[in-house]
C-alpha cells in the first residue's frame, strides 16, 4: 500500500534573538499509509504538537514538503486550503479550552458543516447522529461545555473532528487531561471510531502505553528530529535506539513484583538547547553509548528491518569506516 501522506525535510524554526533559531522540528521525513494510525512519541518539549499543527497547516513550515493523497499542502492558497480541510480535521488535547462556552453543543457541531456547506437542512440530524456515535445523548444538543465532564467534552471534540466526513485526523494528547477512567472509554472509542471508519490518524501522545495499544506504527521524535519509526510490534520488543529503549523503560507496570529482563537506562546529563544546537547528534549530551563521532555529525535514519529504521551511529553503517573504531565515552 502506498503512502496518503507523505512529509519530506519538514522544519519549523522559530527567531528568538539577533542571529539565532529556535528549531523546533528540524528536517523530518515519514509517510503515513491510507487507514494506518501512527503514533508520534517523545518527551514534552521536543516538537510533537508542532508536527501535528504542521501537518494540518495550522502553521506555516519554514521548509518541506506536506503530500496529501498527491497534493503538496505548502504550495496550496487560502481557498484551496479551506476546501482542503474538510478532509483533515485535529482534536485537541485539553476539551475544556478547545469548544467555544459560548455555544451549545449542536452548534459547535454544526457550524464545520456549514462552514464546508454540507448536509444542507439535515445539520441538527447529523449533529445528533454524530452524538449518538460517541456514545452522548441528543439531548446534548441544547447544553453548553461547562455543564460537561472532560471525558464527555473530549467525545464532542471527536465528534466535532468527524462532522466533516474527514480522511485524516490529528490526535494530539486526547487522554492526557483526563482521568485514568475516562481514558480508557476515550481510547476504546477512538479503537471503534478506527476500525468502523477506517480513518488515517497521527496519535500524538507521550504515554507509550497508550501508544501501544491503539497505533500501528510508531515514530519517536527527540528535539525535533527522528530518532526511530517502526511498526508498534516491533519498537515494543526491539527498539534500537538508545532514546527509545529509555523511554520504553520508564513506563510502569500495573505489578509491582514483575521483575525486568533487564534494568532501564539511566540517562544522565541535560537535555541540549534546540536554540542553535551544536554538531553531532542531539541526544549524545544524554547517551550512555556515545562516541566522538556523536560529537561531530548527525546520525542517519538507516534501515534496519522491515519498516524499521533509527538514527544512531551504532547501526549506521559508516560508522566503523568513518569513527575508525571509536571507543565509548
Amino acid at each position: 500500500m502506498g503512502a496518503f501522506i507523505e512529509v519530506r525535510n519538514l522544519a519549523k524554526h522559530y527567531p528568538v534573538r539577533r542571529g539565532s533559531l529556535l528549531k523546533a522540528v528540524d528536517g523530518l521525513d515519514f509517510d503515513i499509509r491510507r487507514g494506518e494510525v501512527l503514533g508520534l512519541v517523545g518527551e514534552s518539549g521536543c516538537g510533537k504538537s508542532t508536527v501535528g499543527r504542521l501537518m494540518l497547516r495550522l502553521l506555516p513550515p519554514t521548509a518541506g514538503s506536506i503530500r496529501f493523497d498527491g497534493a503538496d499542502l505548502t504550495a496550496l492558497g487560502h481557498e484551496e486550503m479551506r476546501r482542503m480541510r474538510r478532509r483533515m480535521q485535529i482534536v485537541f488535547q485539553d476539551p475544556y479550552s478547545s469548544l467555544n462556552p459560548r455555544m451549545t453543543i449542536g452548534a459547535t457541531l454544526t457550524f464545520p458543516m456549514r462552514v464546508q456547506r454540507m448536509h444542507r437542512g439535515e445539520e441538527a440530524d447529523r449533529a445528533a447522529a454524530l452524538l449518538a456515535r460517541v456514545g452522548l445523548d441528543r439531548s446534548a444538543m441544547n447544553r453548553y461545555p461547562h455543564e460537561f465532564s472532560g471525558g464527555q467534552l473530549q467525545r464532542v471534540g471527536i465528534a466535532r473532528a468527524l462532522a466533516v466526513e474527514p480522511d485524516f485526523i490529528v490526535a494530539d494528547e486526547p487522554v492526557s487531561a483526563l482521568d485514568v477512567s475516562i481514558q480508557s472509554q476515550v481510547l476504546n472509542l477512538f479503537k471503534d471510531l478506527q476500525e468502523e471508519l477506517q480513518l488515517t490518524s497521527l496519535f500524538i501522545s507521550h504515554d507509550l502505553s497508550v501508544v501501544e495499544f491503539l497505533c500501528d506504527r510508531v515514530a519517536v521524535l527527540y528535539m525535533g528530529r527522528l530518532a526511530e519509526v517502526a511498526p508498534a510490534r516491533t519498537l515494543f520488543s526491539g527498539c534500537r535506539h538508545p532514546y527509545t529503549e529509555s523511554l520504553l523503560g520508564a513506563i510502569l507496570h500495573p505489578d509491582p513484583d514483575l521483575e525486568r529482563a533487564k534494568p532501564p537506562l539511566a540517562l544522565r546529563g541535560e537535555i541540549s538547547t534546540p536554540i542553535d544546537p551544536p554538531p553531532g547528534c542531539r541526544f549524545q549530551a544524554r547517551c550512555p553509548h556515545r562516541m566522538e563521532i556523536c560529537r561531530q555529525k548527525d546520525p542517519p535514519l538507516v534501515t534496519l528491518g522491515e519498516g524499521h529504521q533509527a538514527a544512531c551511529w551504532l547501526h549506521a553503517d559508516a560508522n566503523a569506516a568513518v569513527a575508525g573504531g571509536a571507543t565509548t565515552a
